[in-house]
């Protein structure tokens, strides 16, 4: 996945009209280098097609690509190789690391978390918790994991969370009013306790949300529902428990740390003789 007006806008909050003053002051202008990007630990890979676009942004062509988006690396594994101006390679090199990094670094921890819950028919699911500009970038990191994407946007479908129940006036008056306005919308709706999961069952609600609940609380939610309707459970769910929420038979559970909390992917890009 690419977004090359964000590459621009990139390069250009890193020129601020300028120019590299350090590699004009140290680099000639006619050198040609060979760089690889490097992996420095072991997780899975994303961004690589917009590091690739970083590089040919700044008019690079001679760019190899070894690894694919969701490929699983290791220490050491070269993930990509250019070669070209120098100067072209070293305006380009942040950026292309800072998109790389953050992106792998998303694709790593879901994994993670993908990983722990495995062996359920659980599912690990994103939350719209993402960096303003680049929500579609870290949904498509978070699939390369092999986690699974809520809505995109506000106007993918309705969830109906407790500041719509409060303005509403109750859990079944909020739900009744989304379905009138918007009747082939998908509505899922959060509820806080078991008493409200048994009132908008009838409602036929598409996906309930099980705010805060635990895997006990969420065990019996699945019990009440008995397939009616997908349950999704959100909140004090960690890596140690998230099996304990996974077994208990709920569709999703809804991680925001997938996006908002993922540490940047160690890569570094080595300059090399030819």
């Amino acid at each position: 996945m690419i977004d090359r007006d964000l590459i621009k806008r990139a390069l250009a909050e890193d020129l601020q009209g300028g120019e590299d003053i350090t590699s004009v002051a140290t680099v000639s202008g006619d050198e040609k280098v060979v760089a690889d990007f490097i992996s420095r630990k072991s997780g899975v890979v994303a961004g690589i097609e917009m590091a690739r676009a970083v590089l040919e942004e700044v008019g690079l062509t001679d760019i190899v690509v070894h690894v694919q988006d969701g490929s699983s690396v290791s220490t050491g594994d070269v993930l990509m190789t250019v070669r070209g101006d120098t100067r072209a390679i070293l305006l380009a090199e942040r950026t292309a690391l800072n998109f790389l990094g953050h992106l792998s670094g998303i694709a790593t921890l879901t994994r993670t978390w993908v990983d722990a819950i495995a062996g359920t028919q659980c599912e690990v699911r994103d939350t719209r918790k993402t960096t303003p500009g680049m929500r579609l970038l870290e949904k498509y990191a978070v699939r390369m994991g092999g986690g699974t994407n809520h809505r995109m946007s506000l106007s993918d479908a309705a969830l109906i969370k407790d500041n719509h129940i409060a303005a509403a006036g109750g859990v079944a008056e909020a739900f009744s009013k989304v379905r009138a306005k918007f009747p082939t919308s998908e509505i899922e709706i959060e509820v806080d306790t078991l008493d409200q999961l048994r009132e908008i069952l009838p409602l036929k609600p598409d996906l309930v949300l099980l705010d805060n609940m635990s895997p006990a609380q969420c065990a019996e939610a699945v019990s009440i529902v008995a397939g009616a309707t997908k349950l999704e459970a959100s909140g004090g769910i960690s890596l140690e428990n998230a099996k304990a929420y996974a077994v208990t038979g709920v569709n999703y559970l809804a991680i925001g740390a997938l996006t908002h909390s993922a540490p940047v992917f160690d890569i570094g890009l080595d300059l090399r003789a030819e």
